[in-house]
């Protein structure tokens, strides 16, 4: 936004308008955005009269477009900013790089994608609620645009970087998948294993399946892994309230196999 000081102590002359229409796409607001632009432009380093022709409308345009270009380095920079400063529980620095991203008109749907990811990556289960929010932000940025998404996303960045933060998930996952990498394809416990035939039922497939809703607390203490992986833990709780709270059930049930 152009200083309202230096609307009222500068005089502006518009000589032109061709590009500010046509830059515009003919939408007021924008318009109104670009011509904002253009003054804050002239302005630096000026205390003279303000001049608007098509050139100056044209240079000032191009000049943002290089600040935040959404392919080159800028881009990546300001996103890996925007990311860590949630990550790092700073809701106003994450709320300057998006007025940052909003401003190089970044697509408001990208933002909202990388904040459903984060909600997921890094704050997962300290702060469940986070995943639907993150969700119900895209879907509302996605049919309603610009300019009123900054308020949903600001909404969604701030609630996001003050929640507490654990990468427990995540971390599971990659262990996970990297136990598979390394294992290969182990075999499923006989009594985890469908049968759907009269021969499997003789081989033992399903066979002393504990079902876990006919013992008390819905819970029966039973072997899912591979032989290979008992006791194999991927998932260890990150250190918050709602974390300590799954890990201290999770012991209760488990007691001391896992190590929780």
């Amino acid at each position: 936004m152009v200083d309202d000081d230096i609307l009222a102590a500068k005089p502006i002359t518009l000589s032109e308008y061709e590009a500010l229409i046509r830059l515009s796409g003919g939408d007021a607001r924008a318009l109104l955005n670009l011509l904002e632009l253009v003054v804050d432009f002239l302005s630096d380093g000026n205390n003279g009269p303000i001049l608007i022709d098509d050139s100056a409308v044209i240079k000032s345009a191009q000049t943002r477009t290089v600040l935040y270009d959404k392919d080159g380095e800028q881009h990546y920079d300001i996103i890996s900013a925007f990311i860590k400063s949630i990550r790092g529980s700073d809701p106003n620095a994450a709320t300057y790089y998006l007025a940052r991203m909003i401003a190089g008109g970044e697509d408001p749907k990208f933002i909202a994608r990388r904040l459903v990811i984060l909600a997921s990556e890094d704050i997962g289960n300290a702060n469940p609620t986070a995943m639907v929010m993150a969700s119900a932000c895209f879907q509302s940025v996605s049919f309603i645009g610009m300019p009123e998404s900054r308020i949903i996303l600001s909404q969604m960045v701030s609630y996001l970087a003050a929640s507490p933060k654990s990468n427990a998930s995540y971390i599971a996952i990659n262990q996970a998948q990297a136990t598979v990498a390394k294992t290969g394809d182990l075999p499923v416990p006989l009594h985890l294993r469908n049968a759907p035939s009269k021969l499997m039922k003789q081989e033992g497939y399903g066979q002393n399946y504990q079902y876990a809703h006919d013992y008390d607390e819905n819970f029966v203490d039973q072997e899912f892994m591979p032989d290979q992986l008992k006791g194999l833990k991927l998932y260890d709780p990150g250190h918050n309230a709602r974390e300590d709270e799954l890990r201290i059930r999770l012991r209760a049930l488990w007691k001391s196999k896992y190590g929780y």
